[in-house]
């Protein structure tokens, strides 16, 4: 018995040491299979990000030891980073790529195409604006502490107030960064830092216990409170919180402002990326990421100046037929707008009726669509405001994605600074887009996918993604939630809208255009509210490209649909298409093209 033991004793050392030996060749060397260095990929990645950890609520809740840090921000780490993504690259291409499956290739593509994109990049590392009116560490953090560290137990209360204390050093290695790049001549436009300016003044301006990290922070104690916690922690963790705000956070702002104020006589001029360093290969190499193709900034310009011709003409029809001939039609578009039965009243109970109805519109069509699609998302949606502190510099709507524990819904945000934005004609396109069968079909369908690397269950190729939002605009009125004319006039006026932008981004990087040519251009062929142009216009300009990705990335889903229809005729089946599209996750458009040629070949084939 004696013996037996022993040897079962020895056995189960060798198989730990064995176990211990492959687990430390797979984190240190290359894996022996390419599924554990794409995992390996993944998790060097996420362990690095405490906020992405948090954002995504990935691993469980005894797992915790991240919550209370935020994200190195320093130069040394983008440095460590960078060296990991070359390194990850050649790896890759150091695996038989033939030797893989259908499934394997396409999993090797897609890292292939990104980590290859981001190595291109390198040497534009710091062509970007760290504090900008759109999504700048100064709103972002704010935001992500509000609306993403979750506050279930005391401790993640702790840990809270941890991460509040942390804003300091991370606020000086961003300061690091921004001085960087005043020595490489990268500069923001002049209204990015008026806009921030007033934005971080006035963050700092309320008291702390008025101000949203705390008061935040506040919501989720007293649901603690209900839940049982002493009255005296909570308090206790309350004055922890205002303290840190007050003696950390505020000092942290206070440095920022005091640059960009020294800042502001230096920088007169609203421009495109084409003034700094090396900005045209910049745009050129922004163009490529953000659209997954290799059309040329003068091949997308050209395709958006015809892309506006056609639409205009459509939209010139409906207006004609609601009586209005003369202008030009934006001008006729505002005219609608206007319309007091187009209008919510501006007032709260006005603003919960725009979320309110906004939810019916998502929950209609998410009743009605069976046809359309096989594959449906197990998370919710619903509807919520931006948070007033940003809404004056955020975009009119966004979409944040569910967290894969399955505690948080996917958000659909809606920005209510101004009622009169907010014409009920648009709202059905805008929640198609933003929720479904638009970005939160398609984000949260990509999550749920099994027997797929972990990073295709959360990559983001934008012009995939927002092509795929603007291609179920379009898919919607074609199943009929649009047929009122002027909830199609609201269709048109979208699609327009990103047709416009085709033309306006490379106007103002490629071109040199001024920001107010753009905003011009703008209101007279979109009929935009002026406050919502200035946004957009301005958006651009600090992400430069990323405007390009939503008509770039319809057109192409478009294409493959007719290819597709055109090729199988009557086999063609629109619920499998969409199989196709949206089981692949999101994906560079030039694969996207190959998955769909393979699935046509597939069903000739097949076919009886």
């Amino acid at each position: 018995m004696k013996k037996i033991l022993k040897w079962g004793l020895g056995l189960g050392l060798v198989a730990l040491l064995s176990a211990s030996a492959l687990l430390a060749h797979t984190v240190w060397f290359k894996p022996l299979k390419i599924e554990w260095f794409y995992e390996r990929v993944f998790v060097g990645f996420a362990l690095q990000s405490p906020e992405l950890l948090s954002s995504l609520r990935i691993l469980p809740s005894w797992l915790d030891f991240h919550s209370d840090k935020l994200d190195d921000a320093s130069m040394a780490r983008a440095d460590a980073l960078r060296t990991k993504l070359r390194d990850d690259l050649a790896t890759l291409r150091s695996y038989d790529r033939e030797a893989l499956d259908a499934h394997g290739q396409l999993s090797y593509d897609v890292l292939d195409t990104f980590l290859g994109m981001q190595v291109d990049g390198d040497r534009f590392a710091f062509h970007n604006y760290p504090l900008n009116q759109l999504f700048g560490l100064q709103n972002g953090l704010p935001t992500f502490l509000a609306t993403q560290h979750p506050i279930s137990r005391e401790r993640d209360a702790r840990n809270y107030v941890a991460r509040l204390r942390a804003v300091d050093r991370k606020f000086g290695q961003v300061m690091e960064g921004l001085a960087h790049r005043e020595q490489l001549g990268i500069l923001p436009p002049r209204f990015v830092v008026e806009k921030v300016l007033a934005e971080m003044q006035a963050f700092v301006a309320a008291p702390a216990r008025e101000n949203l990290l705390f008061t935040s922070f506040d919501e989720k104690l007293r649901a603690l409170e209900e839940g049982g916690l002493a009255a005296s922690r909570a308090e206790a963790l309350r004055a922890d919180a205002a303290e840190a705000i007050e003696q950390g956070v505020y000092p942290a702002y206070q440095r920022f402002i005091d640059y960009y104020a020294g800042l502001l006589p230096r920088v007169q001029h609203n421009h495109g990326v084409w003034a700094l360093p090396d900005g045209e290969a910049f745009y050129a190499w922004s163009v490529r990421q953000q659209t997954t193709t290799d059309l040329s900034p003068e091949d997308i310009h050209a395709i958006g100046l015809a892309e506006v011709e056609r639409i205009g003409a459509e939209m010139d029809a409906i207006l004609r037929a609601q009586g209005l001939e003369e202008g030009s039609i934006g001008e006729r578009v505002q005219q609608i707008a206007q319309r007091p039965d187009q209008l919510y009243p501006d007032t709260d109970a006005g603003r919960q009726q725009i979320l309110d109805d906004f939810q019916t519109i998502i929950d209609e069509i998410d009743q009605g669509i069976g046809a359309a699609f096989n594959l449906r998302p197990a998370a919710g949606v619903r509807v919520e405001r931006i948070p007033e502190f940003r809404e004056q510099t955020a975009p009119g709507a966004y979409y944040n994605a569910p967290a894969l524990d399955g505690s948080r819904p996917g958000i659909f945000y809606m920005n209510l600074r101004n009622v009169a934005e907010i014409a009920r004609f648009g709202m059905r396109t805008l929640a198609y887009h933003e929720a479904i069968p638009g970005h939160h079909f398609q984000i949260a369908i990509q999550q749920e996918l099994r027997g797929v690397p972990t990073f295709r269950r959360l990559l983001p190729f934008t012009a995939y993604a927002e092509g795929w939002a603007l291609y179920s605009e379009q898919l919607a009125w074609e199943m009929g939630f649009q047929q009122d004319p002027l909830d199609n006039l609201g269709r048109l006026q979208a699609e327009m809208f990103r047709a416009v932008r085709l033309v306006v981004d490379t106007g103002l990087h490629q071109k040199r255009w001024t920001r107010e040519q753009a905003i011009d251009y703008m209101l007279e062929m979109t009929g935009q509210p002026e406050t919502d142009v200035v946004a957009e216009i301005e958006r651009y300009l600090v992400m430069p490209a990323q405007a390009l990705s939503y008509k770039v990335g319809m057109i192409a889903m478009l294409d493959a649909r007719t290819r597709a229809q055109q090729t199988l005729g009557e086999r063609f089946e629109l619920r499998e298409f969409h199989d196709v599209v949206l089981k692949s996750g999101s994906i560079p458009l030039t694969l996207l093209d190959r998955e769909v040629d393979a699935w046509i070949a597939s069903t000739l084939a097949n076919a009886p």
